[in-house]
């Protein structure tokens, strides 16, 4: 399966910059029917050698068929990500793909701060925060470069533009998991 969803992120990202590509999309989803199933799937694109982030985009709800929704945000991930320039055809040959496929998010009851930090699982836990109309999200692979609960907790509040200390303010927390393919 790995190769597939990838497979599709990549000729998504091909057809958007206009380039040739030769995937199989009737094949595709004869052989992996769930890629027909409604799906949530953010995509990652990373410059090697160094895996520097160059574009993510994604959907937290499953409102579409999962191959429409891997290509659709592999190609905003490659052109509209208000964080980059849109990706170009020389740097195509640099860079690596990862689709993260998302669970249903589910808000998690909480009393404070430390109750909060004892029902989280690092490394595992993707998490949405909501507060006053605004939102942000980290996938579990964020943990890697933010380990530390109150680092991970300080950047997704200033991610959100609420302010580096917005759980104390009790903002809605959901969290979800995620099935990852990467490109090898």
């Amino acid at each position: 399966m790995n190769d597939i969803i990838i497979a599709l992120a990549k000729a998504a990202i091909l057809v958007a910059l206009n380039q040739p590509e030769e995937f199989d999309l009737e094949h595709a989803l004869k052989t992996y029917p769930i890629l027909n199933e409604n799906g949530a799937a953010f995509v990652t694109i990373n410059t090697e050698p160094n895996e520097q982030l160059r574009g993510c985009i994604g959907s937290l709800q499953a409102y579409r068929p999962l191959y429409k929704d891997i290509i659709s945000n592999a190609q905003a991930a490659a052109l509209r990500d208000p964080r980059f320039l849109p990706l170009t055809l020389e740097e195509l040959q640099h860079i690596k793909i990862e689709v993260s496929i998302l669970s249903e998010p589910e808000i998690l009851a909480y009393a404070d701060i430390e109750d909060l930090r004892s029902k989280i699982v690092p490394f595992q836990d993707g998490i949405v925060l909501k507060l006053n109309g605004r939102h942000a999200t980290y996938l579990p692979q964020v943990w890697e470069q933010l380990p530390k609960f109150d680092d991970f907790f300080s950047s997704l509040c200033m991610k959100a533009n609420l302010g580096n200390d917005c759980l104390s303010q009790h903002p809605e927390i959901s969290t979800y998991t995620v099935t990852k393919y990467k490109e090898k």
